[in-house]
């Protein structure tokens, strides 16, 4: 019988990357993951800049996705799984293009699946890799860093169990953003357990550097949320009902009253002192920068959200809210 050591090298992983027009931030993905996995699909949505020769380039099997179909990242990562075999590469790492992978990171998150065969999924701390460049990225450093242990979801970088993945039929393709935490969620009613370990896995490049980003992103995390609500926000999971009734209460619903009640009396005004007052009250865990834009992201939030409801409505499709 092997020992757990040559159990641990048997194990081996495949990696699917994602990607688009992300040039020299690909190339950097893809010599992260050289010789350290047994096989690199990247799946390539529409890139114009050369993307799809670089990958060959560096010995990566290239998917391009038919251009006829709206493209998401749940449909180009589903390309890339479809590629694999669990018997020959029973773990998967999950990466987007845009990301880098840090040196120990697949020997830590196969040993933890190797340790726990009842989790799917692992992932680690995915950092940014110019959060002094600009508060939007600050932003985005600060959300990456989730609690260590069990979890309900991941996010884009993760290593999974792939037969657990394609037993499930993978990722929810018509999902603009938030298919991640949908795929985690199907997994944990499964019987499957999500966890994030205290390991560095992946240095990301939001190249966030201007307020409509910014804006743009945070509209997209307000549609995943209504999107995930309407999906599975029934009982017991209530799956980001709470994110959703937050953003409409502080971005939507308490402006609308406290403005449309002016045409009333002045006096309603005065329920907007409620955002500063928000403010300072997460400030004291957060600290004011966090604080505030947790605040106004409330807005674009309640954007992204009434959005969805009304394209569901009408019954329209939403296509992609992308910030770069």
């Amino acid at each position: 019988m092997p020992g757990r050591s040559e159990v641990l090298r048997e194990t081996a992983i495949a990696a699917v990357v994602i990607g688009r027009n992300e040039g020299e931030r690909l190339t950097e993905c893809l010599a992260s993951l050289s010789g350290r996995v047994a096989r690199i699909v990247y799946v390539d949505s529409g890139s114009t800049d050369g993307s799809i020769a670089a990958a060959r380039a560096q010995g990566a099997e290239v998917v391009s996705l038919d251009l006829s179909r709206p493209f998401t990242a749940a449909r180009a990562r589903n390309a890339g799984l479809a590629l694999l075999d669990a018997q020959q590469t029973p773990l998967v790492q999950l990466l987007d293009g845009d990301c880098a992978l840090r040196e120990g990171w697949l020997d830590a998150a196969r040993e933890f699946l190797t340790d726990h065969p009842d989790a799917a999924v692992v992932c680690g701390r995915r950092r940014e890799r110019f959060p002094q460049v600009s508060v939007y990225n600050r932003m985005a450093d600060r959300e990456w860093d989730t609690p260590v242990g069990r979890a309900l979801a991941c996010g884009g970088d993760a290593m999974m169990r792939l037969a657990a993945v394609q037993a499930l039929g993978g990722y929810r393709e018509d999902l603009i953003a938030g298919e991640e935490p949908e795929l985690c969620l199907r997994l944990r009613r499964a019987g499957w357990q999500v966890h994030r370990i205290n390991a560095e896995m992946t240095c990301h490049d939001a190249a966030m550097t201007r307020f409509a980003q910014w804006w743009t992103r945070s509209r997209r995390a307000g549609h995943a949320f209504a999107e995930g609500a309407a999906l599975h926000g029934g009982p017991p999971d209530r799956h980001w009902v709470a994110e959703t009734r937050r953003a409409l209460i502080w971005g939507a619903v308490l402006p609308a009253i406290a403005v449309l009640g002016a045409v009333v009396t002045p006096w309603s005004l005065a329920l907007l002192a409620a955002l500063p007052a928000q403010i300072v009250r997460l400030t004291r865990r957060m600290g004011f920068e966090a604080a505030f834009f947790t605040v106004l992201g409330k807005f674009p939030e309640a954007q992204g959200v009434l959005s969805f409801h009304l394209n569901r409505i009408l019954g329209r499709k939403r296509g992609l809210l992308e910030y770069r």
